[in-house]
């Protein structure tokens, strides 16, 4: 986006909807940082990216942990900065979590991960993006997270969730917040569904492809200038909140 080579971070990068992700901006010509927490499969991941060209590179990261995030951030100022922060590390938390039944740490272990761990890194990798010349933020949510949607009797919404689908409800919440306060910014931050994609954390009962969940990260990182900013999307288009 600057002259210099644009720089990625995606979080949970090393599987997944994250690694597609990290390979569609990798096939741009993009430098992508993958950040996850186990080193073992972070370096296979960078492996396979850099095997089919892409220029990777490794960030250890675990986003619930202050100091490791703060590590992610004074290794990508030595690369050189960043311009695009992906937000795709999250958790479902296990069952059961029909209101009634949920153990309350469920709960904050969920939110811990899913929205805690999104303004942990997006507060420490803000001063990166604010030299940016086109900073770009995606937080990677669920339509499950949609309060207009659950609302609607007989709605297809996933199964009864008090932690995993209220934690997109405060993302998205969130998102918006991050948006009115960098509203006379560079940076246009967005939340994005990739759909009920087959992965690890649905058991791979999703429809989806994680190839296709990474089409609207990809989407929302490359955006124009007079592109949108605090908004909710999937393939189809806006989604409502």
């Amino acid at each position: 986006m600057s002259e210099r080579t644009t720089i990625a971070l995606v979080t949970g990068a090393n599987k997944g909807i994250g690694y597609e992700i990290a390979a569609g901006l990798g096939a741009l010509g993009w430098s992508v940082g993958v950040g996850a927490r186990d080193d073992a499969r972070r370096e296979e991941a960078v492996g396979k990216l850099r095997a089919a060209g892409a220029d990777a590179f490794g960030v250890p990261l675990d986003v619930t942990d202050d100091r490791s995030v703060a590590a992610a951030a004074r290794l990508l100022e030595e690369r050189g900065g960043l311009d695009v922060l992906v937000n795709n590390a999250a958790i479902t938390g296990g069952r059961p979590q029909e209101p009634t039944l949920v153990d309350p740490a469920i709960v904050r272990n969920v939110v811990e991960t899913n929205v805690l761990g999104v303004i942990r890194v997006t507060n420490a990798m803000l001063p990166l993006l604010r030299r940016s010349a086109r900073p770009r933020i995606v937080n990677m949510s669920s339509t499950v997270g949609s309060l207009a949607r659950q609302s609607v009797p007989g709605a297809e919404t996933g199964p009864i969730s008090a932690a995993y689908a209220p934690s997109k409800s405060f993302l998205n919440a969130v998102t918006i917040q991050y948006a009115k306060e960098l509203g006379d910014t560079n940076i246009l931050i967005n939340a994005g569904c990739p759909g009920f994609c087959a992965t690890d954390l649905n058991g791979h009962r999703g429809f989806r492809t994680p190839q296709q969940g990474a089409r609207i990260a990809i989407h929302l990182a490359t955006i124009p200038d007079d592109g949108p900013t605090g908004g909710f999307f999937d393939d189809e288009g806006p989604v409502p909140w």
